[in-house]
């Protein structure tokens, strides 16, 4: 099964780092957060990879055309140029990179990738969130659930700190806890190809008419996710993000 990463978009809310790398090449941990939400999928068998480009494509480009010598060591011959690899990383990851546009909107961008998806089910998701949902559990939820398409819903994580106060004691001190109360589409979706046929033109927003005409029609299911789930929206997301990583315990990595 094919995976589309949308990847294309501005991100001024990074504005601080999205005027030099589009986001999805924002690191966590050394690493481009895309090269995170791809190996989510890797881990459970989902290696093919379609990513739909836009706000400095090229970078993205270079970044898998060069990815072998950018993640191993190397030897330069410089008398001939002959390039030796060493400790070259083993993936069995595909990736297919299409330029969308620059600006193409969230379903026009996937609309200009059918040809690449074919005719079978496909995942869908955005190129700024992690988090540690079981892709094979929503994979089977979907099958299960016969409907046309299914989103991940997840709790988001609150902006601050949340304390229990009673009679004056704090009974729980919690930072940036994921919130109980209310779902929110958290991407991670999986989806049949006659939704492609929803979407109009490049000017189509996907959380807008498609998801909504899927919905009024009862063809919208959530796949409830009450684990671990971060968007990286803003430098205080990315820094949340990276405090995580650095602590040898980054929750979307647990399984691994």
């Amino acid at each position: 099964m094919k995976v589309v990463i949308l990847a294309g978009g501005f991100g001024t809310r990074l504005s601080e780092m999205t005027d030099i790398v589009p986001k999805p090449m924002v690191t966590v941990g050394g690493r481009p957060i895309l090269s995170h939400i791809m190996d989510i999928y890797s881990y459970y068998g989902y290696n093919e990879f379609i990513l739909a480009l836009g706000y400095k494509a090229n970078i993205v480009k270079e970044y898998f055309l060069n990815f072998h010598s950018v993640n191993s060591n190397f030897t330069v011959d410089l008398s001939d140029g002959k390039i030796i690899l060493h400790d070259k990383p083993q993936t069995n990851i595909k990736v297919t990179l299409v330029d969308t546009g620059l600006n193409t909107m969230t379903g026009g961008r996937l609309k200009r990738l059918k040809s690449h998806i074919g005719s079978d089910t496909f995942m869908l998701t955005y190129g700024d969130g992690l988090s540690d949902v079981n892709v094979k559990e929503l994979v089977d939820f979907h099958f299960k659930s016969g409907k046309m398409v299914t989103v991940t819903a997840v709790h988001p994580a609150a902006r601050f700190g949340e304390m229990v106060i009673e009679n004056g004691n704090v009974k729980s001190f919690k930072e940036k806890p994921q919130i109980g109360l209310g779902w929110i589409n958290g991407g991670f979706f999986v989806m049949e190809p006659e939704f492609l046929d929803l979407i109009d033109s490049d000017k189509t927003v996907l959380e807008q008419e498609p998801l909504e005409l899927v919905s009024n029609s009862n063809q919208l299911v959530a796949f409830q996710h009450g684990g671990f789930w971060q968007c990286m929206d803003t430098v205080r997301d990315r820094n949340f993000l990276e405090d995580l990583w650095s602590s040898g315990s980054a929750p979307w990595m647990k399984n691994r």
